[in-house]
């Protein structure tokens, strides 16, 4: 391959690397990042010492070819062809050359086949390992992470580690030995040579490193904050893009993302321009070394020191050197990258699970459902004000209970606290006369059932939607709970039935088909608490009346905690709580509480009845 080509591949190759995501390799980082993965290599270390003893041994035989091949050389030129002792002598030579070939050849299968091995074992793992530590990570933590974010960082980790073993267990280690070899090599026979290539190699590796890192990747910095921009203009406008046609804003778009590309463009050129000067750089040094080395040669053939197997030998030796040389900007670059990426998927191992299982947790008994805050205090993070201030309530078993009262009162954090999502700061939260504290939370959770106002469905079939609440259940027991939240009779309408995926978080149903199946989840997981959380806030008449029939059935027999805003679905429950400012001001049935003419729950309803009207007088 000539040299221009050898620059254009090189140039591809940087172009592609100096693409991707700035480079920032703070000493915390590269320490935990190595930390991490570490202990999962020490997990292996049988594989990973066979990955490097394998390796050592492939690229020595390497650095020893370059030596038999000047001998070969030798052997040729000194002797004639009917001499036995130089045939011998060739022969002999020739067949440790294929040797050191095919046993590199060899070791080097070796060496990925372990490598394979050990690397997808430990993207196993550490998906496993993440996906089970992200699982458990805080209600406030998922509240301020884009789940897209979290999947792209586990992803990219695990690609990451992919490409961190790689560049240190064969990459790195095999230019390593190369250079430490070589120099070795070559000074045990001539001590010039071998400081030619030890101190060319080592200005080499230090200049490039300079360069790349002060020089091209400030420049990668800025051309990836604007590829990212472009990304995010590309992706704002095809997702909007129904408002785009709205508003016949197609060339208003079009002239903003000309804008974007036009600093993209600016910014990659002055990144990829650097890379070539780099390159050149790199070149003239690669250059220089080889002028030193075959000069050295000649001097050393001159005076009568070397012979024409030396030329070819150190020839030989210097175009291996050259291959590791050329690339451990690359190598650096990756190992900067891997470090990078992988950092944030480390992150996610470092962040505190919020509520966390007690030592000794136990199993949950709970049978009768009642539900006790003693002298609660409750503060989000942080906050300097809590919540809930020395609050006390009784929730008897089977009692349906309403919570009502302006947003941010304390409503839905009531629910929370039931359901252990938060910790108390003071006090207790007691269940049939447990503290939740106590109690494991997966099997706390498992007694409660919770219909919320956006039920969240996987993209998985009706049946396995359904189930979720209780993954043995039967085919029967599925039907039944779905007839239960009058949800039987749209399933069968559909192709598939039972069988019908429905879409992402269910974006194949309506609204009011959504909460049946979440009606239906909660019919089967037949727990003796119950939550819903404003289940027919924004149905059409025909799907709320149709739910609240089942939501009727579902309460019977349940301690059942009921959020509000519409209170034309809380007349008909036991007691309500009205709250304001985490505090209940008044609590009653609808009849008493609407007889009291300064009550808040009073201005509330009448509030909600006078819009009713204007919308009736509208129509």
């Amino acid at each position: 391959m000539s040299t221009v080509q050898e620059a254009a591949r090189a140039l591809r190759r940087a172009r592609r690397c100096l693409r991707r995501k700035p480079i920032d390799l703070r000493a915390d980082t590269v320490i935990s990042v190595f930390r991490f993965t570490g202990a999962h290599w020490a997990a292996q270390r049988g594989r990973v010492s066979a990955i490097i003893l394998f390796g050592i041994l492939a690229t020595a035989a390497e650095v020893l070819t370059p030596y038999f091949a000047g001998r070969l050389v030798d052997a040729i030129a000194r002797g004639s062809f009917d001499s036995q002792t130089t045939i011998n002598a060739a022969w002999t030579d020739f067949s440790t050359l294929l040797a050191l070939s095919l046993g590199a050849v060899i070791l080097r299968q070796f060496v990925m086949m372990n490598i394979v091995k050990l690397t997808l074992r430990i993207m196993g793992d550490m998906a496993t390992e993440t996906f089970a530590r992200v699982q458990r990570l805080s209600t406030d933590w998922y509240a301020n992470s884009f789940a897209g974010s979290t999947v792209r960082k586990i992803s990219r980790g695990m690609g990451a580690l992919d490409l961190l073993s790689d560049t240190v267990l064969i990459a790195l280690l095999s230019s390593a030995v190369t250079l430490v070899g070589a120099t070795l090599l070559l000074g045990s026979i001539w001590p010039v040579m071998g400081l030619v290539i030890g101190f060319g190699s080592l200005v080499f590796i230090v200049v490039t490193c300079a360069t790349a890192v002060g020089y091209v990747f400030p420049a990668a910095a800025l051309s990836n904050a604007w590829d990212t921009k472009l990304g995010g203009a590309l992706a704002d406008a095809v997702t909007c893009n129904a408002v785009v046609k709205a508003f016949g804003a197609e060339r208003r778009e079009e002239t903003k993302l000309a804008r974007v590309i036009s600093k993209w463009r600016d910014r990659t050129a002055r990144t990829w321009n650097r890379s070539v000067t780099n390159l050149w750089l790199q070149g003239l040094m690669m250059v220089s070394m080889q002028a030193a080395m075959l000069a050295s040669a000649l001097v050393l053939w001159q005076r009568g020191a070397a012979s024409p197997g030396d030329i070819t030998f150190v020839l030989t030796l210097f175009f291996i050197v050259q291959g590791h040389l050329r690339d451990v900007g690359m190598h650096i670059h990756h190992l900067q990258r891997s470090v990078n990426e992988m950092e944030e998927m480390v992150k996610l191992h470092e962040v505190p699970i919020g509520v966390a299982d007690r030592p000794g947790a136990r199993p949950a008994d709970i049978t009768r459902g009642e539900i006790v805050f003693d002298h609660v205090t409750f503060r989000y993070g942080t906050h300097p004000t809590p919540l809930y201030r020395d609050f006390s309530i009784r929730v008897k078993a089977g009692e349906k209970v309403g919570l009502v009262g302006h947003s941010g009162s304390g409503k839905t954090t009531f629910a929370r606290l039931v359901q252990r999502l938060y910790d108390v700061t003071g006090g207790a939260v007691l269940i049939d006369g447990q503290n939740i504290a106590d109690l494991q939370q997966a099997s706390l959770r498992r007694r409660i059932a919770i219909v919320q106002q956006e039920p969240i469905l996987f993209h998985r079939s009706l049946a396995e939607n359904i189930a979720y609440a209780r993954p043995d259940a039967t085919r029967e027991e599925i039907i039944a709970a779905a007839k239960q939240a009058s949800a039987h009779g749209f399933i069968t309408k559909l192709p598939k039935g039972y069988e019908t995926q429905v879409g992402e978080r269910g974006v194949k149903l309506s609204g009011g088909e959504r909460q049946r199946v979440a009606l239906a989840r909660a019919f089967l997981a037949d727990a003796p608490i119950l939550i819903l959380d404003e289940a027919t806030s924004s149905l059409d008449s025909e799907s709320e009346a149709l739910i609240q029939q089942a939501m009727e059935k579902l309460m019977v027999g349940r301690t059942t905690i009921v959020i509000a805003h519409r209170l034309s679905t809380v007349q008909s429950l036991d007691r309500l709580l009205v709250f304001d400012v985490g505090r209940v001001v008044e609590e009653g049935s609808h009849a008493a509480l609407i007889r009291r003419p300064d009550g808040l729950y009073r201005r509330l309803f009448e509030r909600q009845a006078l819009e009713l009207t204007k919308s009736f007088e509208s129509v």
